[in-house]
């Protein structure tokens, strides 16, 4: 039996993809087992999956490109003795700090929220509103990580175990699963469960600027940006005073003019 070779990034990449798809398809399923709220319509979930879609044609073409040549042309500023599993740990915690601002800005800068805003359009919240992104989102966060590489001497290992964590993260805090209010409440502490991120999807403008977090949910509480709205099931989810739109203008929103 052959095994993949995880020490080189095209066994990780392979192992990534693996991982990603098994953790969705157990997610996606267990949806429909043990719902928190009321199912999505299918419409909505083929939309997500074609934006998804034309992501993943992206990713080979244009998005590892761009990581792989950032942390192939690194700053070499890191002394010897910053290696090893220590390191590996520190860089993915320097890497979901990164990754909370890079959030933030993506509300708080107008030209980043006209691509945003189409993840938040969604109004109902499950596995398929994790994939769903502009592309254009895709790439501008590809190229603003890929200068984070650079600068900070990262290296091509460490983004795709990152990437794998990420989507994994993303997969969970947006899934529609009902879990026990212990367990919840006990995850929430240290991690980003369902329960804090569908008040980031909450269609009030306070709620959606708030909890910011990806995978850790002690950024939120350290720089102030915690909701304290509670999560309710029947909540509206998406963008205040708006509504959610056909597949052909979601991928032209961004483009068009505003007054």
């Amino acid at each position: 039996m052959n095994f993949v070779d995880v020490t080189t990034s095209e066994g990780l990449l392979a192992l990534k993809s693996g991982v990603v798809a098994a953790f969705f398809i157990a997610i996606f399923l267990a949806e429909r087992v043990w719902a928190a709220a009321r199912r999505p319509d299918s419409n909505r979930v083929i939309k997500n999956g074609l934006l998804w879609v034309l992501n993943a044609l992206m990713s080979p073409l244009i998005i590892l490109p761009i990581s792989a040549f950032a942390a192939a042309h690194a700053l070499n500023w890191r002394p010897e003795w910053m290696s090893g599993p220590a390191v590996l740990l520190f860089d993915l915690i320097l890497l979901d700090l990164y990754l909370y601002f890079w959030h933030r800005l993506n509300h708080e800068v107008p030209l980043l929220w006209r691509f945003h805003e189409i993840h938040h359009l969604d109004e109902f919240l499950d596995s398929t509103s994790a994939i769903r992104f502009h592309f254009g989102e895709i790439l501008l966060s590809a190229v603003a990580r890929g200068l984070f590489v650079f600068l900070m001497g990262i290296d091509l290992f460490t983004v795709l175990v990152f990437e794998t964590i990420v989507l994994i993260a993303t997969l969970f805090h947006h899934s529609n699963i009902r879990l026990p209010n212990k367990i919840e409440a006990g995850l929430s502490r240290l991690i980003i469960t369902p329960s804090i991120h569908w008040v980031h999807h909450h269609a009030v403008h306070a709620d959606t600027d708030s909890n910011y977090g990806t995978t850790f949910s002690f950024w939120d509480r350290l720089f102030g940006t915690r909701s304290a709205s509670p999560r309710q099931l029947d909540m509206r989810i998406g963008v205040e005073d708006k509504t959610d739109l056909p597949l052909t203008e979601l991928l032209l929103r961004p483009f068009q003019m505003r007054r």
